[in-house]
């Protein structure tokens, strides 16, 4: 992109809510978290590197282990779209957490991808085109930083 370029926002909010999940926490993040449904039970706490014990998960696991299955169900499914399979492909996605310049705090996401049975070319389209179906990316995009590995 050029310098003074105007980019048109694309407006990325849903049409139709077809699932809303819910959950609570109880303690903040010395605490546990729970889904209204009963499927996570979850003990919640500081990470050793903010200055916790680490017994139990934290908000950036369980962000980081969102991102990453939702991200991989775009891909597969842009994937199937375009007549490739994606067997044997995986997303990782490591979420970091620190200050930010506004004395509050930020995240930033960075997604390993790994399509081994397709060439560079052809997973670098289908990982961008991921990036613009899923709802994760559509809702981090502009607001913190998002980097794409592909290995």
């Amino acid at each position: 992109m050029t310098e003074g370029t105007a980019v048109e926002a694309v407006d990325t909010r849903p049409t139709k809510i077809t699932y809303v999940a819910e959950a609570t926490a109880h303690g903040g993040r010395d605490g546990f978290v729970t889904s209204q449904d009963g499927q996570i039970e979850l003990k919640v706490a500081m990470p050793p590197a903010l200055g916790g014990d680490g017994n139990g998960t934290n908000p950036e696991q369980l962000f980081a282990a969102g991102y990453s299955s939702c991200f991989h169900n775009a891909l597969i499914l842009v994937g199937n779209r375009a007549g490739f399979d994606l067997t044997g492909s995986t997303v990782a996605a490591k979420v970091g957490i620190g200050p930010n310049r506004h004395k509050g705090y930020g995240l930033a996401v960075a997604l390993s991808v790994s399509l081994p049975v397709l060439d560079r070319a052809v997973a670098e389209k289908l990982v961008d085109a991921a990036h613009q179906v899923c709802p994760y990316s559509n809702a981090t995009r502009g607001n913190i930083d998002v980097t794409i590995l592909l290995g």
